[in-house]
């Protein structure tokens, strides 16, 4: 029976489709742009002193949303400085979307834009390859993590490419998240993909520690609205219950048994809380910001 459940990555649309939902449910990205806002001025105080160009690196930028506010935040830091911006993203729809909003933001001017249409680890590679190592004043990896082979080396490896006053900030979800109760409950029942890893803020002091890595923690409250999961048939807690499973159809394809108890867990104050008679799934993230 289990066999009929797909990993929710191999049909990119429905993918699409669930995540604008929790985006549009749910304060990631407000919560991102908030600590872009109150936290990131402090965390990039000293990454461009006396640098008349600053080079910053963004590892699966996405459409560029929360990159463009990073920017902003720099520009404002290092006034007349010239900024270059490479972004690793290997969706080319996502690099399209991302050079469209490019187009429409002004104060740009000093900014140089690069895109490689690759992943983290193909980056690493061709660079190997070339035997170049250019160095960052800024790397950040935003949400980016579940989607690597080998964690501790690729956080090893852009790690190296730090200048000496420069800083890795990575976001990933918290280990006090509903997530970590979700995943090491019911992730060994989910068709996870080939490409895909369940990591959390909980599993990086341990990595970062052994390879001897100085770090700071912040977390970042967020939650998601996951009222309409309780409503049998409803198209968009279908959706988010694709998003929270990473499974296609979940409501239909799982075994009634899984089905049932995800269903329950998802009600209980490991995973959410309960206001105003709606349920909040806890998305809380941890910003994650290495020294050199």
């Amino acid at each position: 029976m289990a066999s009929a459940m797909r990993n929710l990555l191999s049909d990119p649309d429905r993918y699409l489709q669930s995540f604008r939902l929790f985006l549009e449910r749910s304060t990631e990205h407000q919560s991102m742009q908030e600590f872009v806002e109150k936290q990131l001025p402090g965390v990039i105080a000293s990454i461009g002193n006396g640098k008349s160009t600053i080079n910053v690196l963004s590892v699966g930028g996405g459409s560029g949303e929360i990159d463009l506010h990073i920017l902003s935040k720099i520009q404002a830091r290092y006034p007349g400085a010239t900024i270059n911006n490479d972004v690793i993203e290997p969706s080319a729809d996502q690099i399209f979307k991302y050079k469209e909003r490019v187009a429409q933001t002004s104060n740009l001017e000093n900014i140089k834009f690069t895109w490689h249409k690759e992943t983290a680890h193909e980056y690493e590679s061709r660079m190997n390859a070339e035997k170049k190592t250019k160095k960052w004043d800024f790397i950040h990896m935003i949400q980016m993590l579940y989607y690597v082979k080998d964690i501790p080396a690729t956080i090893r490896y852009f790690h190296s490419l730090l200048e000496s006053q420069a800083k890795l900030l990575i976001i990933l979800v918290s280990g006090k998240s509903g997530w970590e109760t979700l995943w090491k409950k019911y992730g060994s029942s989910f068709p996870l993909d080939d490409l895909c890893n369940y990591v959390s803020s909980g599993d990086l002091p341990g990595m970062l520690d052994s390879a001897g890595l100085k770090y700071q923690l912040y977390e970042l409250p967020s939650h998601l609205d996951i009222t309409s999961c309780f409503i049998e048939g409803d198209k968009d807690g279908e959706l988010l219950l694709d998003f929270l499973t990473e499974t296609i159809d979940f409501a239909k394809t799982a075994p009634p048994e899984l089905k049932h108890q995800l269903v329950e867990e998802l009600r209980k104050p490991g995973c959410s809380e309960i206001r105003d008679g709606k349920v909040f799934f806890n998305n809380n993230l941890s910003v994650v910001v290495i020294e050199p």
